[in-house]
């Protein structure tokens, strides 16, 4: 049966809509709690990932997919990862192909950050990739500052079958494992490797690279994030020997803007990362 695009709910009333590419091969659903993509089908295979521990419906933050932290990231003076992840957004416009959701303050947000933005949300399904942006405005005259991230969960067939391309090599991350991991301060490190395998338990901030290839190897498949606009750093998450959390068979590759953007009254921020599936040469 082939995917259908439009606007649906799951069994517990929470609301989402599924695009569908223009060649009925892949599909994404995405819900309007959180603005989170948990979905992203090709020819079948999921390369999204969401937590078993998770419920849909809305009493809790989506663990997986394509989740957002802002206008924090990590811990700091908001709820951790900020609040963007756990309200609802609003569809502006949808296609069967693009949604664009928005995100406006209320009083759940002003009771903890009084802010004057507009946060944009687009995703775009094509034949061959999913492309994601999002735009933060402030629509205010006060400058604020932001971080943002995908808090991105994408499915393997096995962690052991995983090996993670990049620049990663001579270049500098934060292990936030070690050290005042009660903070995740972490400490700064030199990466000496080419390709990154997951063999432990993983929560490290690579700044300034931003190129990941996932080749897995138990599917012969690349699945390569392409950070476009915005997104500068990669954080690798995964809870290695977790199996309630299911490590097995994800790991998170996040895209970061870690350091703070500074914006002024009618200044905006892009960032903009693109899911693309393909076979392993």
């Amino acid at each position: 049966m082939e995917p259908k695009a439009g606007v649906a709910k799951n069994e517990h009333g929470l609301e989402y809509v599924r695009l569908v590419s223009d060649d009925q091969k892949s599909y994404s659903d995405i819900y309007l709690y959180g603005g989170c993509v948990t979905s992203y089908v090709v020819d079948g295979v999921d390369y999204l990932f969401i937590r078993s521990d998770v419920t849909l419906d809305g009493s809790r933050t989506i663990s997986g997919g394509l989740s957002h932290c802002w206008p924090q990231f990590g811990p700091g003076g908001l709820q951790r990862h900020g609040f963007a992840r756990n309200v609802n957004w609003t569809v502006a416009s949808q296609t069967s192909t693009t949604l664009v959701l928005e995100l406006r303050p209320n009083e759940y947000t002003k009771s903890m950050w009084d802010r004057n933005f507009l946060c944009t949300f687009t995703v775009t399904i094509a034949n061959d990739k999913l492309d994601t942006s999002m735009k933060v405005n402030n629509v205010g005259k006060d400058a604020f500052d932001i971080q943002a991230a995908l808090h991105s969960y994408l499915s393997v067939s096995s962690i052991d079958a995983l090996r993670i391309e990049g620049s990663w090599k001579n270049r500098e991350f934060l292990n936030r494992l070690v050290g005042d991991n009660t903070l995740h301060v972490g400490e700064k490190r030199t990466e000496t490797r080419d390709v990154i395998t997951i063999e432990e338990p993983y929560d490290r901030i690579y700044c300034g690279v931003n190129d990941p290839v996932l080749k897995d190897g138990g599917r012969g498949k690349s699945l390569s994030i392409l950070n476009t606009k915005g997104y500068v750093d990669t954080l690798i998450w995964n809870p290695y020997g977790n199996e309630e959390m299911g490590y097995k068979k994800f790991v998170c590759v996040e895209s970061v803007k870690y350091d703070p953007v500074a914006l002024e009254g009618g200044k905006s921020w892009t960032g903009a990362m693109s899911l693309v599936v393909s076979n392993i040469a």
